[in-house]
């Protein structure tokens, strides 16, 4: 499918401190406990790649989420569980590949609908297994104004993203409660056309995704995109080339995911979270150097980012 360029007509606005400060985080009382900041299920990992999951987590916990649990292939989660003592982890059954099997579905979704943010994709390397599991679990999950009422939100990053393209269905009953964050290529996957064609007009791209799957769409790059169903769009170019390190869109999915869990908006979350991202990188820019940080390091900047943010404003 080729990327529609006339929807690209509306003028992107930049996302600054500024932009940020107009639209303030949700805080919790000072007499408030980890409930009240909300529960995150990061549904990650793979045998291959279970730095993952933790990355994620510990992105979802830095933004100010109360509660952290983590759903992963059965073999690692005793090893990230040790390496992440914040977070409860539950082990799932495995792929030949070292995913995590598709039929997990039932179980987590009596998991997930506990939560109020559901991340899936950080580290699953079997697409396939991937993909059905994804929309298994959208659609055995109820949408938060769905007539029951009361769904976790959703942030779906890398191998959660495979299957989309080809049924938009189980992420579109979810309509206005999805973040999405693709990079180039994983955009071209989901629109059947080449990265080239991605990369000429990025804004149009995401915007006929964010149309397409009825989801806030957060196109990654040297300027990252947020884009809205209908069709209000941001941009952020105050990154540093430094991000683009192995682990740091993982980071990136699990800073909103925290977010989202505090009670932002998916609007908000994404537009925060891609703007705290690109302020840890600077930070750790000025401190060691625009190359060579590494993924897990932008983690302790965020809570500074934020603070700096209230005290500024």
């Amino acid at each position: 499918m080729p990327v529609n360029s006339a929807v690209n007509s509306a003028e992107e606005i930049p996302v600054t401190a500024e932009l940020l400060r107009s639209m303030p985080l949700p805080q919790p009382d000072d007499d408030g406990d980890k409930e009240t900041r909300g529960r995150v299920l990061v549904v990650a990992g793979s045998v291959p790649v279970p730095g993952g999951a933790l990355l994620a987590g510990i992105g979802a916990l830095r933004a100010g989420a109360g509660k952290l649990q983590i759903a992963t292939a059965a073999s690692i989660a005793p090893h990230l569980g040790l390496a992440l003592p914040e977070a409860l982890v539950a082990g799932l059954p495995e792929t030949a590949e070292g995913g995590i099997a598709a039929e997990s579905a039932e179980a987590l979704a009596q998991r997930a609908s506990r939560c109020d943010t559901v991340l899936i994709g950080p580290g699953m390397m079997d697409e396939a297994a991937v993909a059905e599991l994804t929309a298994d679990l959208l659609m055995r999950l109820e949408p938060v104004d769905g007539p029951a009422g009361g769904g976790p939100r959703f942030v779906l990053d890398a191998g959660a993203l495979a299957g989309l393209g080809r049924d938009p269905g189980p992420v579109r009953r979810h309509a206005g409660h999805v973040v999405i964050t693709p990079h180039a290529g994983e955009m071209a996957a989901l629109l059947g056309c080449s990265r080239e064609q991605v990369e000429a007009d990025p804004l149009a791209a995401a915007r006929q995704v964010a149309v397409q799957l009825k989801a806030v769409v957060v196109l990654k790059g040297s300027c990252t995109r947020i884009v809205m169903p209908e069709g209000r769009a941001w941009a952020y170019r105050g990154g540093t080339v430094g991000l683009a390190t192995s682990g740091s869109g993982d980071t990136l999915a699990g800073i909103v995911a925290g977010l989202l869990a505090r009670g932002a908006s998916p609007e908000q979350a994404a537009i925060w979270g891609v703007y705290l991202h690109g302020e840890a990188g600077n930070r750790l820019s000025r401190r060691i150097g625009p190359l060579g940080f590494l993924a897990r390091e932008l983690l302790a900047e965020i809570p500074a980012a934020m603070a700096a943010l209230a005290e500024n404003g």
